[in-house]
């Protein structure tokens, strides 16, 4: 039979993921070309680089069979919890943290690498645990250990942000397990009584970031004047926003880290409404297909580590978009995709090249002859 004109291995690739990460991707380093002020340095051509070195990363883990991150579920969680463990010891700092592993070739953030390793885990772990004991305590303790000691780890660093998307996601796992509800009703309600010793615990400028969550006029030029510009500038965008390469805010540096964690700001003054419902929709569209692959997966372990994995991609957009807009307080966590650094980026593409490969297991299964 004759062959077509597109090579069969690129008709197989799951095109409407690469298609929508290219999308928020390629409107990513729009926004990095104009918060440069116009140029393609400092900020779009180095994410243009990582976005493709990354994406292609992603395409090739999809050839991963499902089986192979199953058997790798274990291993990679104690060997990234190690090098958290070495961060502690050996870690370069940067901005008053302690957050990277210098390996000469490259400054690896082992903390990125453990928010996909706990949804990896956390599957693992339940897919091997019987139904006869998700009901019993046997469920629950163990889980607790496997998510607290990352966490803790990465407190340590200190990073509230990523400590917080790393308990999130093992307990999304945890959650999608199947354990009772009067559990998790039973864990908040002890989360909020030890919450003022938490507050208590924690380090002077993540206080002050709650502080300023709850009355952020207090200080509207000093602690507050983050979250301020990042609102004036959101709010000025209107519906269709100031035009490209025509906010003001970022142009003229009233708005800090305009490339980073505030990015969306920047991209609402000049696009609008508009361009962040462009965003909203496209990360939604995304986030669907990835609950989509957790519903069409053959394996308990495949349901629970597409599902984990969506619900981290969740994360990231979400908290992400509440920061800026006043809705949570500055955690440090950047719009993926879009905002400019490379380890959000990595591991938003690992999580998809996971997820395209249990796709891709699925489809193999539903093509098997009865």
């Amino acid at each position: 039979m004759k062959q077509g004109i597109v090579p069969a291995p690129l008709l197989a690739l799951p095109w409407v993921p690469i298609l929508l990460t290219m999308a928020i991707g390629g409107f990513g380093l729009v926004v990095l070309y104009s918060a440069a002020g116009g140029s393609p340095t400092p900020w779009a051509l180095n994410q243009g680089v990582r976005f493709t070195m990354f994406l292609a990363m992603a395409i090739l883990l999809s050839r991963v069979p499902e089986g192979g991150w199953q058997a790798a579920a274990f291993p990679l969680y104690a060997i990234i919890l190690l090098m958290l463990i070495a961060v502690e010891a050996l870690g370069a700092v940067r901005g008053g943290s302690q957050r990277w592993l210098d390996l000469g070739i490259i400054r690896l953030q082992p903390s990125e690498l453990m928010k996909v390793a706990i949804v990896l885990t956390m599957a693992r772990f339940y897919a091997l645990l019987p139904a006869s004991q998700l009901r019993t305590i046997t469920a629950l303790w163990p889980a607790g250990v496997l998510i607290g000691v990352p966490a803790a780890l990465v407190m340590l660093q200190p990073d509230l942000g990523t400590a917080l998307m790393i308990t999130g996601g093992g307990i999304a796992v945890v959650f999608l397990a199947g354990l009772p509800l009067r559990l998790f009703v039973g864990a908040a309600l002890a989360l909020a009584a030890l919450g003022p010793i938490a507050f208590s615990m924690m380090h002077e400028y993540q206080r002050n970031r709650v502080l300023i969550f709850l009355d952020p006029e207090s200080d509207p030029l000093g602690k507050g004047y983050h979250i301020s510009q990042s609102k004036i500038a959101i709010g000025s965008g209107g519906l269709w926003g100031k035009g490209y390469l025509q906010g003001t805010q970022s142009r003229l540096d009233y708005l800090p880290e305009r490339q980073t964690d505030f990015v969306f700001a920047t991209m609402a003054e000049e696009w609008g409404l508009a361009g962040g419902l462009f965003l909203i929709f496209s990360f939604f569209l995304l986030i669907r297909w990835a609950m989509q692959v957790a519903h069409r997966a053959r394996t308990k372990f495949g349901r629970l580590t597409a599902a984990g994995l969506a619900t981290t991609i969740f994360f990231y957009v979400g908290i992400n978009l509440m920061m800026v807009m006043g809705l949570a307080p500055v955690v440090g966590i950047p719009l993926p995709l879009v905002s400019y650094g490379g380890s959000a980026v990595m591991t938003v593409m690992i999580c998809l090249g996971i997820l395209m490969s249990i796709e891709r297991d699925s489809r193999r299964g539903r093509r098997q002859p009865l």
